[in-house]
């Protein structure tokens, strides 16, 4: 009788534990940090999504030294690049949601595991792209949080994965930094606009959370 009181405790504990998961993140996602819009932003960076996964979108114009350097690319042609963080496994292997498997899931968000960085190059703005206006400071900081995720050789170059890409304007760099339930590709984003005091979430698991505090 007791190890079937203790089975069923068990069991109720494993349930409660996604749903916590989910409830933490809609409380965090709720609660604004860095409220404050600067009185002069000059600049313009993007938040884009693919429904799920958030990248960070800036315009070639505004791209700074060190952060251009890490990129390995053709830009002679390219307005925008977009930046994404994930797990590397889950990146190569599952490039459309229909490739989604448990054992990719599993994996990326329970095991340590190492991380990419996507990097997609665009020819013109897209009208789903969501503007968010920022100051130099902001622009600075930003480009330094992503640079600084790139990861780097003993020379101090980027790594880049060589026949890796999902098409003819993407490419996948070595990362810094490993994924988890509690650092996703979204949570990535959102740190990433929260060192560079933009507005953003405590906290955040989903796409919206983010992108509802900056559509107009």
């Amino acid at each position: 009788m007791k190890f079937i009181k203790k089975t069923i405790k068990w069991i109720v504990c494993i349930l409660l534990i996604p749903i916590v998961y989910v409830l933490i993140s809609f409380i965090c996602t709720a609660i604004t940090v860095n409220g404050e819009t600067p009185q002069e932003t000059p600049h313009t960076i993007y938040l884009s999504t693919n429904g799920v996964h958030l990248d960070i979108v800036i315009s070639k114009n505004n791209l700074q030294e060190k952060l251009r350097k890490q990129l390995q690319e053709k830009l002679d042609d390219v307005s925008y690049i977009s930046f994404g963080w994930g797990d590397e496994n889950f990146y190569l292997n599952t490039p459309t949601w229909e490739d989604l498997t448990f054992s990719n899931a599993f994996s990326a968000m329970f095991l340590k595991s190492n991380t990419l960085m996507h990097v997609t190059t665009h020819e013109v703005r897209r009208n789903s792209w969501v503007v968010i206006q920022v100051s130099e400071e902001q622009l600075t900081r930003l480009n330094l949080f992503i640079s600084e995720t790139f990861q780097q050789d003993k020379k101090r170059n980027s790594v880049k994965l060589l026949e890796k890409s999902y098409g003819n304007f993407d490419s996948f760099y070595k990362a810094n930094g490993s994924y988890s339930c509690f650092k996703t590709c979204n949570t990535w984003v959102n740190q990433a606009l929260k060192e560079s005091k933009i507005k953003a979430c405590l906290w955040t698991l989903f796409d919206d959370g983010l992108l509802n505090k900056h559509r107009k």
